[in-house]
């Protein structure tokens, strides 16, 4: 199994289908790494829609979204589910990041946070503009998450 990535490597690219809920429109589309050189990103692994942590830590995220954004991020959640389990988790709690699937679970593979019984360990990577790893947060068992708060102070910290 892959090694989760160190702080200073340049993530490998790669290209997942998802969406993004616009007003009243989820917008469907491919969501590619090398597309996002020039932006920080926040990677939010999380284990499943509609569960009451992954609620939690992506409503956080969406609530958060201006400070994140103002950081000058993009936050992109990914999990295993379908696009049309994320439309309807995305306009169920009214989400506005977009939600990337997994479902072969290949990218949670490549950053090494595939887990027995839960499919993938909670997870959140900030890469830099260049697509190097800045900053993460692995966990074991998944009950916790770092508060949008802590994002924005970590994004705060990139180099210029």
């Amino acid at each position: 199994m892959p090694h989760t990535p160190k702080i200073g490597d340049t993530v490998a690219d790669f290209r997942l289908p998802g969406g993004f809920l616009g007003g009243e429109t989820f917008h469907r589309r491919d969501y590619a790494l090398w597309e996002q050189r020039g932006t920080p990103l926040v990677l939010a692994f999380y284990p499943g829609d509609n569960t009451p942590v992954c609620t939690a830590q992506l409503c956080s995220y969406s609530d958060g979204l201006t400070d994140l954004q103002s950081a000058g991020a993009a936050v992109w959640g990914i999990s295993p589910q379908g696009v049309d389990s994320h439309e309807r988790f995305a306009r169920d709690r009214n989400l506005r990041i977009p939600l990337l699937s997994d479902e072969g679970r290949t990218v949670a593979k490549s950053f090494g946070i595939t887990a027995p019984l839960i499919g993938l360990r909670r997870a959140v990577f900030i890469l830099t503009a260049t697509g190097r790893l800045h900053w993460k947060h692995v966990t074991a068992v998944g009950a916790t998450y770092p508060p949008a708060t802590t994002l924005t102070a970590q994004l705060a910290a990139l180099p210029v």
